[in-house]
């Protein structure tokens, strides 16, 4: 769930592999560095050449010979790492997620689940409003059932999030449909904003969208009790949040039933 990288401003990853790639064309190519030092090592430098291509001409600018270039290989170095373009393609995808991730993981968090909650959501439309090349590649390259590692660190960190405002009962329905609620929201708010001009997006937008999200998956502030039984639902999620948590207290069958049943009070 994707969030304040100011705009303009690379990951340290990225910027440095401005330096890099510079100092590397201007060398030439050489055919014993594609053989230097580890696998790894390579691959992490094609990879920050090509995100630097992609975040500044586009997926047009990702060919082999222009990311070659900018790595400072031989192009058949990007066939041994990532098979067809397709591959390179999706590697770059992954690569975007991880410098999204590294980014949220880096911040200070907040006491507040539910400002922790909005602070995500912010830093994911920051990210994707700075890098809109990357972050459509991100988006746009994710296969139905074929998710990558780094998507489902992306997907973890949220489920957590969301995991701590069910424990703290500010959650008022269940929590894997309040984590796709606020994936979707807040991805479509992006792309949204990256469809019109510079001039005509409002960033009032991203902040309505916001709270309307919050509205619909979370309680009242104060825990009044709502007409609408949403209070009960509520109460069901927070003790479903907690069975992990009871310890020896029931069996993994009543545990088990338990959240089954728990399960049918949740929308």
């Amino acid at each position: 769930m994707l969030f304040g990288e100011r705009r303009g401003h690379l990951p340290p990853a990225v910027a440095y592999s401005r330096g890099v790639s510079a100092e590397a064309s201007a060398a030439g190519p050489s055919p014993a560095e594609d053989s230097a030092g580890s696998a790894e090592g390579l691959r992490d430098r094609v990879l920050a050449a090509a995100t630097v291509l992609l975040d500044q001409g586009g997926r047009d600018a990702l060919t082999t010979r222009s990311v070659a270039a900018a790595a400072g290989v031989q192009a058949p170095a990007l066939y041994r790492l990532f098979g067809d373009k397709r591959g390179l393609m999706d590697a770059v995808a992954e690569h975007g997620y991880a410098t999204y991730l590294a980014e949220k993981q880096g911040r200070t968090a907040a006491a507040d689940p539910l400002e922790e909650l909005r602070a995500g959501w912010d830093l994911h439309v920051s990210f994707g409003l700075a890098h809109p090349a990357i972050y459509t590649l991100m988006i746009t390259e994710t296969r139905p059932g074929e998710g990558t590692a780094a998507e489902a660190s992306g997907r973890g960190y949220l489920e957590h999030k969301i995991h701590a405002l069910a424990l703290a009962g500010r959650l008022r329905v269940g929590e894997q449909q309040a984590a796709h609620l606020m994936h979707a929201s807040c991805s479509g708010v992006v792309l949204t904003l990256l469809s019109l001009p510079e001039a005509q997006r409002d960033p009032a937008l991203s902040r309505l969208a916001c709270e309307s999200v919050m509205a619909a998956i979370c309680t009242d502030a104060d825990g009044a009790a709502r007409p609408d039984g949403g209070d009960l639902a509520n109460a069901a999620v927070t003790l479903r949040a907690h069975l992990p948590g009871t310890g020896t207290l029931f069996s993994p069958g009543e545990r088990l039933l338990l959240n089954e049943l728990l399960g049918r009070l949740t929308p």
